[in-house]
């Protein structure tokens, strides 16, 4: 069977690592993107690199008629996904719960959350054997946040990835008899540029001491993690959670 992933918030970071990771192993990849097309399509350019199609799709995932488009350009362009990496995410500059205000709070669910529930939708829609698709995976990118609670700084979007752990668990028990597997990753502190997003690009450098491992992470560890949980070597995995967070 052809293997097709979408992966969300492509451009970058860990979604950039995950789509060429799963162009190595074999995926014909869609690389989604909210505003950087420069980047994207270089991502594109290295998946094509190892002999599989690639394109790249702009779409907002909180707006449930973009996701629309961009599953159906993927189905045009590329077939129906047999696997899902939903990864884009945003957060804002460091700060306390008590000056945060509802505009931030919901642009913050609005993508890290609504954005992942309608891609599922979309998703479960093309694989589910109810529906006459051969199953797939769905891979969520959660955060050690989600456990950690990242006090001071991101507790809305810690609390964004917690939901997404719930997510993970009620979806993977709704449709494994749909032929369907979700499971998730749990990053913590990472080298990509989400941290210039939060106020700060050198956190990691300034945390690092604090892991067991005293170093940050590379996109591509966490995409490595993905690779697995997407491929049939995890073909008895589903609700299930792997930390690439140095030991914290």
């Amino acid at each position: 069977m052809k293997k097709i992933a979408i992966i969300t918030g492509a451009s970058k970071g860990i979604g950039a690592a995950t789509a060429v990771r799963l162009a190595s192993d074999g995926y014909d990849v869609c690389v989604n993107f909210l505003s950087n097309e420069g980047a994207a399509l270089d991502v594109v350019t290295t998946a094509k690199s190892f002999g599989v199609n690639a394109i790249s799709v702009q779409a907002d995932i909180s707006s449930e008629k973009e996701v629309k488009y961009l599953f159906e350009t993927a189905d045009r362009q590329l077939g129906k996904p047999s696997v899902l990496v939903n990864n884009a995410g945003i957060l804002f500059n460091q700060e306390r719960v008590v000056d945060m205000g509802a505009e931030r709070i919901n642009k913050v669910l609005m993508t890290n959350v609504t954005g992942y529930f309608l891609c599922c939708k979309q998703a479960i829609a093309r694989m589910s054997t109810k529906s006459g698709g051969r199953g797939g995976v769905i891979v969520n990118v959660s955060s050690a946040a989600s456990r950690l609670g990242s006090a001071g700084e991101y507790v809305d979007y810690a609390a964004s990835k917690g939901a997404i752990d719930t997510l993970t668990i009620g979806l993977a028990l709704e449709v494994a008899e749909e032929g369907i597997r979700v499971n998730c990753v749990r990053p913590g502190f990472i080298y990509t540029e989400m941290h210039i997003s939060g106020g700060e690009p050198d956190r990691v450098n300034r945390l690092k001491e604090t892991l067991p491992m005293k170093r940050g992470g590379l996109p591509e560890e966490v995409a490595a993690a993905i690779s697995w949980l997407a491929s049939d070597d995890s073909s008895y995995s589903t609700g299930s959670f792997i930390e690439v967070s140095g030991g914290r």
